[in-house]
Formats: structure tokens, C-alpha cells, sequence
């Protein structure tokens, strides 16, 4: 049985995710940091429902203890199946933005990827079989005022996306990047209202968890073999 990480696996978006992908048979490893309680819920659930998945907690930008997590998950075999989706933001417009603000989102939106995917490579590669999939966000794209931190993140994990999908591509290892907009949610029920959303988003809604989901899915399974460094928005018209 193939396996899955998807890290930030208990938020709203990565719990979706993690349901999504159960459907293509893999074990999942559901991912948290400071809500493993979270995690395991919905490692649980998946189990109840027919599926395999377990529940690990560690801090994407702790790059020691991200190894070892990592290392003790690889004693069993490769993880063929990535799905970076942990994320942070800490908002403030950059001229009243602190070091501590700026490095810390960067921290966990890119040096994170970093620290979670390297280890995972050479493992993926032996098996000549591999999708890697980063959720990214429209503001790495158009940008967003206040978030100078998080879309610079955001941007240079499109970079690295792309320079990884070549160095991948004769080894069977795909790399897509996911570019969601506004998705529902507890992110962003106190940032957008329905006004806001309606005069921001052509499509006058905000997106479901599950519609990112099933974008990833596809991604993810053996239909998308040559869709590779792709950054793939999601955003209902917004660019």
C-alpha cells in the first residue's frame, strides 16, 4: 500500500485532503503540529470508514526534529505521496512588519517544504514513483497588502516547485503546486465577510475545502502522470 503525508493535515483544507486521497487506497499520515489532538480525530475517522492512516505531530520549520519524525516514518518504507500543506501567516503591512514576523512565516511556508521534502527524495526516487503536490496560495501570485511575508513564501516555493519537477521529471516523480483563493473555513471567518468575499471573488463565493481536494487528488494519482511544474490556481476567476 502506497503511503500519503500531508502535512498541515489538520486544518480544514488538509483534513479534506486527507479524506480525498483515502479514496485512491493509500495509508495516510495525517500531519499536525500544535493540534495532534486533531490529527488523530481524523486519522480515526478515516479508519472508521474503511481506510488506513495514522497521526504524527512536529514543527515543519524544526528542521532536527522534522528529520526524525521523517526518518522513523522511512524505517517503513518510502512515502510516495506528499502533500505539503502546512501553512502560517502573521499579517502586518512591511512597514510596520518585525524581523520576528517576516522570518517566522517564512520559516514554516518554505523553509518548511524544504525540511519535510528532502529527506523524503532519494527513498521516493528508488521506487521510480512519486507525486508531490505544494498548497500554495493566490497571494504567491498577485500578492496581498499585509501579507508581504507570506506571499514572498508563497512565491519562492513556486520557484523551488518548478526546479524540483525537472530534476525529477526521468524518475517518475511529478511536482505540482495548488494556488488556492478564498476557501471557507476557520482561516478565514473572521478576515472575509460575505460582502467582501462577493466583491473580491467573479464567482461571489468563497471555495469549499473539497474542491481544493479534489484538485490535489488528481494531482496525486496515476491520471496525472504528465502534468508536472504546474502552478495550478483555484481561485474562482480571480486571476
Amino acid at each position: 500500500m502506497k503511503r500519503a503525508l500531508v502535512t498541515g493535515g489538520s486544518g480544514d483544507i488538509g483534513a479534506a485532503i486527507c479524506h480525498e486521497l483515502t479514496q485512491q487506497g493509500l495509508h495516510i499520515i495525517v500531519h499536525g503540529n500544535r493540534n495532534l489532538a486533531r490529527a488523530e480525530s481524523i486519522a480515526v475517522d478515516i479508519i472508521a470508514n474503511g481506510g488506513s492512516a495514522e497521526a504524527v505531530a512536529f514543527d515543519v520549520a524544526d528542521t532536527e526534529k522534522t528529520t526524525a519524525v521523517l526518518n522513523g516514518l522511512l524505517e517503513k518504507g518510502a512515502i510516495q505521496v506528499l502533500v505539503n500543506n502546512a501553512g502560517y501567516h502573521d499579517d502586518a503591512p512591511m512597514a510596520g512588519m518585525t524581523a520576528t514576523q517576516w522570518k517566522e512565516v517564512v520559516d514554516v511556508c518554505l523553509n518548511g517544504f524544504f525540511n519535510v521534502t528532502q529527506p523524503l527524495l532519494l527513498p521516493m526516487m528508488q521506487t521510480r514513483w512519486g507525486r508531490i503536490v505544494n498548497v500554495s496560495s493566490v497571494a504567491g501570485i498577485m500578492g496581498n497588502r499585509g501579507q508581504a511575508n507570506y506571499a514572498a513564501a508563497k512565491a519562492g516555493l513556486h520557484g523551488a516547485s518548478k526546479t524540483l519537477a525537472l530534476e525529477l521529471a526521468s524518475r517518475g516523480v511529478t511536482v505540482n503546486t495548488v494556488a488556492p483563493g478564498i476557501i471557507a473555513g476557520r482561516m478565514i471567518e473572521d478576515v472575509f465577510p460575505e460582502e467582501m468575499i462577493k466583491q473580491t471573488v467573479p464567482m461571489k463565493r468563497a471555495g469549499q475545502p473539497e474542491e481544493v481536494a479534489s484538485l490535489v487528488s488528481f494531482l496525486a494519482s496515476d491520471s496525472a502522470g504528465y502534468i508536472s511544474g504546474q502552478i495550478i490556481s483555484i481561485n474562482g476567476a480571480m486571476c
